[in-house]
């Protein structure tokens, strides 16, 4: 007879119990292997690919795509011994309330198989890789869309939040170059495109390239001006973008309901928690950054940085860290069961990132022990990551202190909300040209505005100013990296 194993969602940690189904990379009939990637689960951290903790042939799909289930639930059914004979029906599902314990699967009889073995199943990395186990190519059914649905799918401007692009399978021959990833080296343009894209108020290094060679054309930088554009409210019956694919549209066309989850729900949680517990404060400065703009300049044109990202955000990177260094005080959090202050004697520097699928804060671990160009590198993989909603929920934890590059979108500066569990965050507004006075004369110079929210349970004002002045004073003379370092 044939034996059916029901793989349940494990448990991703973090105090998580609830994950919707992305996508289904096999189906009814496919044969799986042992940790072969089977379902991507998006939690309300991360994307999460699962692999198969059973060889055999799929028997059912439990759980449809779009649906949210919690943790424990049987995902799908796979028979084990297919050779053993006709397949009896798989087992009844159990009931929610009666679902066997997480990461645990179920043999027909109903009988609670641990996850101690080799099938043990937690949400990341479990498993060894079997090295004859690749990935099955993704399943896609064409769907109509919704007449109520129209018009191009457009991700919200700015460094974080380019829709993620797909990456060809390791080893794969290919005839013509690959484009070049946006933001992983500088941007390949003809003289009257660049002419255009500064017109038109674009960042060549985030267009997308689609010449040869992987160049950007004048049709690159009119598609991605115009996805920028900010999108028309819906008037009329049938005018509701993509972006709502997922809610459900009134009868007369005039409203349209999204159900909140995932990473939108999480972050709704957090700030609401966050607002409501820490004291927040925030002090602000508008300085010149003139020589800090200068030295992005010329670290662009310097070879050790040529296939990285360099951006105004590195210095101010680098500036906070080396603030944090002369104030380390302000690198803690508020242990409000214990009653204690927690200083951190490392810096995991997180960078909000606003992505298709919401705002997440990955953090750079060990940011204080890195060289100028490591955190380039990290920078440019963490943003990379971010787009492409690959981010780990390990890549999510144990944050300290934070950076949310406002400017990116044309902001000038805000009041930030902490991330959860830090004593500070730091506002980084848009650089802009405008009139200063430098030396006692009036100069066109480059001008931003900082603010930095913190926890007034565990930074008083004194502390934050001095945080604040001493990251502007390194992004008004970058030399003092060698004086602070």
């Amino acid at each position: 007879m044939a034996r059916f194993e029901q793989f349940l969602l494990p448990d991703p940690g973090e105090g998580l119990t609830e994950a919707d189904v992305v996508a289904w990379h096999v189906a009814v009939g496919d044969e799986v292997a042992v940790n072969q990637n089977i379902v991507e689960v998006e939690t309300a951290k991360s994307l999460v690919e699962l692999p198969s903790p059973f060889a055999g042939v799929v028997a059912e799909i439990l759980v449809p795509e779009g649906r949210t289930v919690e943790v424990g639930t049987p995902l799908i059914s796979i028979d084990t011994d297919p050779s053993a004979g006709p397949a009896d029906p798989p087992a009844e599902q159990p009931a929610a309330d009666d679902a066997p314990a997480e990461g645990a699967s179920v043999s027909p009889q109903g009988e609670g198989v641990t996850g101690d073995d080799s099938s043990g199943a937690v949400l990341v990395g479990y498993g060894t890789q079997d090295a004859g186990a690749g990935r099955r190519p993704r399943r896609t059914t064409p769907t109509a869309a919704p007449a109520s649905m129209s018009g191009p799918s457009a991700a919200s401007p700015g460094p974080s939040s380019a829709p993620a692009t797909s990456a060809a399978s390791p080893g794969a021959p290919s005839s013509a170059p690959s484009p070049a990833t946006p933001g992983s080296v500088r941007a390949l343009a003809k003289p009257p495109v660049r002419k255009l894209a500064k017109e038109l108020g674009v960042d060549l290094d985030s267009v997308t390239p689609t010449g040869p060679g992987g160049i950007v054309t004048r049709e690159d930088v009119v598609a991605h001006s115009k996805a920028a554009q900010p999108r028309a409210l819906a008037t009329y019956p049938g005018d509701d973008q993509p972006w709502l694919a997922s809610g459900s549209v009134s009868p007369d066309g005039r409203q349209t309901r999204v159900p909140v989850k995932s990473v939108r729900k999480r972050t709704a949680e957090a700030m609401v928690s966050s607002a409501f517990t820490a004291p927040h404060v925030t002090v602000f400065h508008t300085i010149d950054v003139t020589k800090a703009m200068r030295l992005v300049a010329r670290l662009k044109e310097d070879r050790e940085f040529a296939d990285l990202r360099v951006t105004p955000l590195l210095i101010v990177a680098k500036a906070l860290l080396l603030a944090v260094h002369r104030h380390p005080e302000i690198n803690a959090s508020w242990d409000d069961d214990a009653r204690e202050i927690v200083y951190k004697h490392y810096v995991n520097l997180g960078i909000a990132a606003a992505t298709p699928r919401g705002l997440v804060v990955p953090n750079i671990k060990d940011a204080h022990r890195m060289t100028l160009k490591e955190l380039a590198e990290a920078l440019t993989q963490l943003t990379l990551t971010a787009r492409a909603g690959k981010t780990s929920p390990s890549e999510l934890s144990d944050g300290t202190i934070t950076i949310t590059n406002v400017g990116a979108f044309g902001i000038d500066t805000g009041t930030p909300i902490l991330n959860p569990g830090e004593a500070a965050i730091l506002a980084f507004g848009a650089v802009r040209e405008q009139p200063w006075v430098h030396k006692g004369k009036i100069k066109k110079r480059q001008v931003t505005q900082l603010a930095l929210s913190f926890d007034h349970r565990l930074v008083d004002g004194e502390l934050g100013s001095r945080v604040l002045a001493d990251v502007a004073k390194i992004l008004e003379d970058p030399s003092q990296f060698m004086v602070w370092a």
